[in-house]
């Protein structure tokens, strides 16, 4: 049987209320002590008493833009299952990734630590892995939040489509839901890995032409189908109220995707710049939903900075499992923020990498609610003022498609999110304070950073094709399950 959020520790008005009936017939004086003892409580103490562990379930879109989704902005794209989420949970509106490409993103994400302490990121000619028949990948010294909730008695799941793979999503969809179905005395994690909405676009017949935006919203529609299918076996099998469920995509929407005239990337809302850009905001700027009902809040919007790095230490910690401490762990434990048992994030700098060089960090100074954010080394895009490199499909980390800013161009994102004007010394009067602040705390986080191997050198990156998994045995790596009946669609 399922503990519910009374036996984890989390006093709300409701569980408080079940506490007072069951003491109805006993009322005593030890009764009476327990509740003023859970009135009186800390909300600090309140989150240490967190014992329970729920089943987490993770939705992570690839290349999907901030602006495509409902409750963020969009109004022409419909995912009303995505907005479900944000509706019945909390809303981040600063959620940030770690790069602004899919390997070395994915990497923290499962890490909680930029992907450059652990080699996942290297030059702008090898920045993300070409297919899985590669030697490169995460070091078996890293740990991931899978790893450790394992040993916390997790049954734990990876459902992704694979590259290039046409139609597999019926069958993702019924292998998910199986797993809930199969798994549902829990605790277990979940993890959905769409390929959704990358530019391939492997949009299955029945969503084809149903959006008002092409192949690509067509796509983004399909996604949200398949999420709302999934929390309906959440919903059937009584489990809403055990599960944490997460939503978010890698990086930001590529802009320059496109086929003919038609577009095949996606929009990122006001946000200057998009995929492979790591220092604009609109290559790193991502949705971000959680959702555990009767434990978080409904219909909250946080406007402080987070990281998909955050979720690492936050699902070990609710696993009762221990961060590790041989390492540094960037991410922080999101729990207290989203249950608003405390005010501020714990971030106070983020680095932004670009490969392996820093191109931006952003500053959240605390005390007065600012989001700096300096800019040393920004692409030019091309056309000018395009936002994007069109004619060359990704915009570079280095060389002579990028300009070096001494001083770093630098904004103020409480007020210019969309990072349209430069500050100056004569319109911040706090122009030279920040950027020594934030140049001391570059100069205390590079003596952070070790050398490690590079995952994504040209020798690990290049195609071996005896180690390119597949259905069959190599070279007969022809798949039959494309041929299975797709009942769910």
């Amino acid at each position: 049987m399922k503990a519910g959020p009374l036996l984890a520790g989390f006093m709300t008005w409701q569980s408080l209320k079940v506490v007072m009936a069951c003491l109805a017939h006993s009322w005593t004086s030890s009764g009476l002590l327990l509740i003023l003892h859970l009135l009186l409580m800390p909300p600090i103490a309140k989150a240490i008493l967190v014992s329970y562990k729920p089943s987490i379930v993770i939705f992570l879109a690839d290349d999907l833009g901030i602006g495509d989704v409902g409750c963020y902005g969009n109004d022409t794209i419909r995912t009303p299952s995505i907005d479900r989420l944000a509706k019945e949970g909390v809303k981040l509106t600063q959620h940030i990734s770690a790069a602004p490409l899919c390997s070395p993103s994915r990497a923290a994400f499962l890490t909680g630590r930029y992907p450059i302490r652990s080699g996942m990121d290297y030059t702008d000619v090898f920045r993300v892995f070409q297919w899985l028949g590669g030697s490169g990948g995460l070091p078996t010294n890293e740990t991931t939040f899978a790893k450790i909730l394992q040993k916390q008695g997790y049954t734990t799941g990876l459902i992704e489509q694979p590259m290039k793979v046409e139609r597999t999503a019926p069958l993702m969809l019924k292998e998910a839901m199986s797993f809930v179905e199969r798994n549902k005395e829990g605790p277990f994690l979940l993890f959905v890995s769409f390929l959704h909405v990358h530019t391939s676009l492997v949009t299955t017949e029945k969503f084809i032409g149903k959006s008002k935006h092409g192949l690509y919203g067509d796509n983004v529609e399909e996604m949200d189908f398949m999420i709302g299918r999934i929390l309906d076996v959440l919903d059937n099998n009584n489990l809403t109220n055990s599960t944490l469920v997460y939503f978010a995509s890698d990086h930001g929407g590529h802009l320059e995707a496109k086929e003919r005239n038609a577009q095949w990337g996606g929009w990122n809302g006001i946000y200057k710049g998009g995929k492979a850009m790591a220092g604009w905001e609109g290559g790193i700027r991502v949705p971000g939903l959680f959702r555990w009902m009767g434990v978080l809040p409904e219909q909250k919007v946080i406007d402080e900075p987070t990281s998909l790095m955050d979720v690492f230490p936050t699902l070990v910690n609710l696993a009762g499992g221990t961060v590790p401490q041989d390492r540094i762990i960037d991410g922080r434990d999101l729990m207290p923020l989203l249950q608003g048992l405390v005010q501020h994030s714990e971030h106070e700098f983020m680095f932004h990498y670009c490969g392996i060089l820093l191109h931006a960090v952003r500053w959240h100074q605390k005390d007065s609610g600012n989001v700096w954010k300096a800019h040393y080394v920004t692409p030019i895009f091309q056309p000018k003022g395009s936002g994007g490199c069109y004619d060359i499909r990704f915009c570079p980390c280095s060389g002579e498609r990028v300009e070096h800013h001494s001083p770093p161009l630098l904004f103020d994102l409480s007020r210019d999110p969309s990072e349209a004007v430069p500050l100056s010394p004569d319109t911040e009067p706090l122009f030279h304070m920040v950027l020594k602040r934030i140049e001391k705390a570059v100069e205390e986080h590079q003596r952070t950073l070790t050398p490690v191997p590079q995952q994504l050198s040209f020798y690990n990156v290049v195609w071996k094709p005896w180690l390119q998994p597949c259905c069959g045995t190599f070279p007969f790596c022809d798949c039959d399950k494309e041929k299975e009946k797709r009942e769910h669609f």
